[in-house]
Order: C-alpha cells, then sequence, then structure tokens
C-alpha cells in the first residue's frame, strides 16, 4: 500500500521523467518534477502539459514543477527518482552530489552504458554518491506516451536491498501500472542497455524488407548475445527472460514508437546519423551503447556478431546490406548457447 504521506522528486522532465511523474502523482504521492532547463519548466508550469512529448496529457494535482535542484530535494521522507540520459548521468550526479543525503531511497529509470568505459549506471551512481546505499533501478518494456495516458504497463524495480525494491513496487503498483521486484541489479541495467542497439539491428532489417521470419530470427539470437554477455558479467540468466530483458527487446525491436529501430528503419533508407540525429529530434541511446557494448563484448570475450554489425554501420560506415550479409555468412553452429 502506498504511503499517501511520501513525496518523490522526478529529476529529468523528458518524456518519460514526466510519464512517470504522472503516473506517481496519480498513485496519489506528491510528487516534484524537476529539468535543467528553467524555461521548460516554467513552460511545463503554465500549460500544466508536457506539450512537446507528451501532448494532451494533463498534470494531476500532485505534481508540482521545479527550476532550483535544492528545492525539489529539500524535505525529509524524501524519495528520489533520476530520469537523466545516461549520457548526461555522471556529470549530472557529479555536479549535485552534495545535495544526495544518505537516508534517501534513489532510484533511476535511465538505460544505457557510460561512454568510453561500458559502466553499468549503478557502478557510475557509486561512485560519484557513496555516500547513499538504498538504491533501485527501473525498468522493462514502457513507452512514456503509453503510461501517461494509463495503460496498461509492466516493470521491474530491481535492488540488493529487499525493502527498498519494496518500497519502490508500492509506489508504482498502481491501477494499470505493474511491478515487481528482483535483486539483480546489473541484469536489469544491461537488458536496458542492449536492446537499443537490438532494436536499431531490427530496424534496419525490416526497412531492408526482410520481413517477419528475419525479424524473430534477430530477436531471438539478439537475447542470446544479452544473455551471453550477461552470463560473463555475473547476471542471472532468468532476468533477461524477464521484462527488462525480453519483454524490453520484443517492445523496442517491434513498435515504431521506439527510437531506436525508427533509427534502423532510417538507416536503411541511407540517411546519416546526423540525419537521423535531426530526424527524431531526442536521444536515440542505441548508437552510444552499440559502441559500449563492443568494448563490453572485447572485455569479455563474448562474442556479439549482431550488435558489432550494428556498430559498423553507425560508426565504420558499413552499408546495411553488407552488414546482414556478414551476418548471414557466418559459420552455423549449434543453438545451444
Amino acid at each position: 500500500m502506498v504511503r499517501q504521506h511520501k513525496t518523490v522528486a522526478v529529476l529529468g522532465a523528458g518524456s518519460w521523467g514526466t510519464a512517470l511523474a504522472i503516473h506517481l502523482a496519480r498513485a496519489g504521492l506528491n510528487v516534484r518534477l524537476w529539468g535543467y532547463n528553467p524555461e521548460h519548466i516554467r513552460q511545463l508550469q503554465q500549460e500544466r502539459c508536457n506539450q512537446r512529448y507528451l501532448p494532451d496529457v494533463a498534470f494531476p494535482d500532485g505534481l508540482e514543477l521545479f527550476t532550483d535542484l535544492n528545492d525539489a530535494l529539500h524535505g525529509g521522507d524524501l524519495l528520489v527518482l533520476i530520469v537523466i540520459p545516461s549520457h548526461a548521468y555522471r556529470g549530472f550526479l557529479h555536479a549535485s552530489a552534495s545535495m544526495f543525503k544518505p537516508e534517501m531511497s534513489i532510484a533511476w529509470a535511465s538505460k544505457g552504458l557510460e561512454e568510453g568505459t561500458g559502466k553499468l549506471l549503478h557502478q557510475i551512481f557509486n561512485e560519484e554518491i557513496p555516500q547513499c546505499d538504498q538504491l533501485a533501478v527501473i525498468s522493462g518494456p514502457t513507452f512514456a506516451n503509453e503510461v501517461a495516458r494509463d495503460l496498461p504497463t509492466a516493470i521491474t524495480v530491481a535492488s540488493d536491498l529487499e525493502e527498498v525494491a519494496n518500497e519502490w513496487r508500492d509506489c508504482l503498483h498502481n491501477g494499470y501500472f505493474r511491478a515487481y521486484t528482483s535483486n539483480d541489479v546489473a541484469g536489469v541495467e544491461l537488458g536496458g542497455a542492449l536492446k537499443n542497439p537490438l532494436a536499431i539491428a531490427a530496424g534496419i532489417a525490416d526497412g531492408l524488407g526482410f520481413g517477419a521470419n528475419s525479424r524473430a530470427a534477430l530477436i531471438t539470437r539478439g537475447l542470446t548475445e544479452v544473455m551471453r554477455l550477461g552470463d560473463s558479467m555475473g547476471c542471472n540468466r532468468d532476468t533477461f527472460m524477464g521484462l527488462a530483458g525480453l519483454g524490453d527487446l520484443v517492445l523496442t525491436c517491434t513498435d515504431d514508437q521506439s527510437r531506436n529501430r525508427r533509427t534502423g528503419l532510417l538507416l536503411a533508407q541511407g540517411l546519416s546519423k546526423q540525419q537521423i540525429a535531426e530526424e527524431i529530434g531526442q536521444e536515440i541511446e542505441g548508437v552510444r551503447s552499440s559502441l559500449e557494448a563492443v568494448r563490453l563484448g572485447k572485455e569479455h570475450q563474448v562474442e556479439l556478431p549482431i550488435i558489432e554489425q550494428v556498430h559498423k554501420v553507425l560508426y565504420q560506415g558499413f552499408h546495411p546490406h553488407d552488414a546482414v550479409r556478414s551476418l548471414l555468412e557466418r559459420k552455423s553452429i549449434a543453438e545451444l548457447i
């Protein structure tokens, strides 16, 4: 049962942060939504809606807007939900480290790998905010627009501490939004990060007209790559068969709401990364994650053939047709992993 007096500070006012703030306010919590751009926040306050990302979804009464991070994090009995893009994650934590108090329960709903290191987000958090240990990650098959419109959704909350996972589960689990718990933080994060370059691959395959058979094979073999790397990193294999693994992978690979899938479709049409970024107008996590996933694969001596071909298309100028041909020409092996 959600404790009605709870206050949640949601840090990040993009589409996903706004959708989660709306959901939490509907669930009866007091919600503070903070964003780094004061002009954007003032516009949200005036319109009581995020017209840029979630048009026509009105803010509940329990949702307040904040331009000052200190104000958003002020007071006791506070839950903090970080929804900052992974490429800006360390910089944000480093700049605001002193504002986070040891008694805070902190979760993040960001997905990705750190550029240049391939580190998972919990590793970055532990390095930048060592004073906090009540931590959780929230991930799963979610589109912000559907959460904001209160359509049925299920996610995973993972934490090393059962009571922390349960607290966030109880806050989120409401109405059509279902929350399940896990203790595999690294596995949940890895699944959320690697599904993005695989969704780019699915978009390329569909954009080239390869059909449903190819898409199903790509998703299945892509999941194999995630599980192989997860095995080498000490993750629980069962995690990748759940919401944060297979669930998120299927969603992102098969629906055009996915920015990563649309990126693949546009790559198949011959557009450049720059043109695609301008066309989509939001962060495309799979572009960065493909680079870092290849780095992790080499570090752990794990083959990631699909992700490696996506990397070659994005960073080495490979034509999508050549990337597909390279995959098809690979030696056939036993399916067991």
